[in-house]
């Protein structure tokens, strides 16, 4: 089934937004359903779990966009002020990844629902772009490639030649002076964050030589021989590196080597991906779970880590990277909060989430930046690491591994 973008003038997505905005700016709040840490007992099976993962995020985060019919995006944050809502502020990767999670959801169980709604969020995402569905980093790109390649491989929903532009705008990064892309277009910083998944992209898309170059690069520039992780990037010319060790960076370095582990049957590339996992699980695990970030953009990260130690561990059969995501998935639900008997999720798996100390509700009549108390997150982001974290337990567990 072939979805195609219908597309909309730019009359009519300035007159939407607007609208959008005018209607927002004068709704009222809505009042938030408490909070709580008196978790139900909830189900015992992995598949009601990431059912009831996914219901929490459709509910609280996904909106229609500007009014439009069939489109849709993500808000930032929950519980959001209405007058919020109009999606002027606009993080392009973090609806990349919600709409792979729509994707993981649709192909787990494929509904007539599922389906609308992945291409809603894509529909979503090029409306809200404006200009097309490429932009000036390579990152953003590489996520939402990845998502609607697998949209097309999966569930057969294609929108025209999106797949083919953004793969024309990676192989555009390409610097081979460098031997890597850079974070965004006209920058010096070649980083972990953007090469990872643009040589992931790249090679399911049948770039094997463009991908193998990226990986060399990730193994020979950027790899940390103290402690076998992979850093976050360097400056070139001049060779500044930013020696930050994030999940992100072992996520993507890790499905990388996957995929071309697969593609071109090099031993290398295995023992690569495997020594990556075995780093990840003596450096960046507490007790066997993934090690927790921050709010806004790191929120990301932990999600990103077990989707492709989900990836090794079923392509490659790796053991230690499924074990990671079983004993990550049942802290994560072991320490999630509830609201209406569906989970909110921390930004530290290890920890319960905290509960507002105001009745068990969070605040929203301000737009003032209140630091959240600890491991509480309102961000779409670490919702998105807990729904991705638990769909990549029940495909390892429907797969037996």
């Amino acid at each position: 089934m072939e979805r195609r973008d219908r597309g909309l003038s730019r009359r009519t997505l300035l007159y939407a937004a607007g609208t959008g905005i005018a209607v927002t700016v004068l709704a009222r709040p809505i009042q938030a359903a408490p909070i709580t840490r008196q978790v139900s007992a909830g189900p015992d099976t992995c598949g009601q779990r990431v059912d009831l993962a996914e219901q929490a995020i459709v509910t609280r985060h996904v909106r229609s966009l500007w009014g439009l019919p069939g489109v849709r995006l993500g808000v930032s944050d929950w519980p959001r002020p209405l007058a919020e809502q109009s999606f002027l502020q606009w993080n392009y990767w973090w609806q990349a990844h919600l709409l792979d999670c729509a994707v993981d959801a649709a192909h787990r169980d494929r509904t007539a629902a599922r389906i609308d709604r992945v291409a809603a969020l894509a529909r979503g995402i090029r409306t809200r772009n404006i200009t097309g569905w490429t932009n000036r980093y390579y990152d953003d790109m590489a996520w939402l490639a990845l998502a609607l390649e697998r949209a097309d491989r999966l569930l057969g929903v294609r929108f025209g030649d999106a797949v083919g532009d953004l793969r024309t705008a990676l192989m555009g990064g390409w610097n081979p002076d460098v031997g890597a892309v850079p974070w965004r277009i006209g920058d010096d910083y070649y980083n972990t964050p953007s090469i990872g998944p643009t040589g992931i992209a790249l090679a399911r898309l049948g770039e094997l030589t463009c991908a193998g170059h990226l990986a060399e690069f990730l193994h020979t520039r950027l790899r940390d021989t103290d402690t076998g992780l992979i850093l976050d990037g360097v400056h070139e010319p001049g060779g500044r590196v930013n020696r930050a060790l994030t999940t992100y960076s072992q996520g993507v370095a890790i499905g990388l080597e996957t995929e071309l582990a697969l593609r071109t049957g090099e031993s290398e590339h295995r023992r690569r991906a495997a020594t990556l996992v075995a780093a990840v699980e003596a450096k960046l695990t507490k007790n066997g779970v993934i090690t927790g970030a921050a709010g806004d953009d790191s929120g990301l990260f932990m999600g990103i880590l077990a989707r492709y130690l989900t990836v090794a561990a079923l392509s490659l059969g790796d053991t230690t990277a499924a074990h990671i995501v079983h004993t990550s998935a049942r802290a994560a639900w072991e320490h999630r909060a509830e609201v209406d008997g569906l989970p909110l999720f921390g930004a530290d798996w290890t920890r319960a989430v905290t509960v507002p100390a105001h009745g068990g509700i969070f605040p929203q009549l301000s737009n003032a930046f209140t630091p959240p108390p600890a491991n509480q997150s309102r961000d779409l982001s670490i919702q998105l690491s807990g729904w991705m974290l638990l769909e990549a337990d029940y495909q390892l567990t429907a797969a037996g591994c």
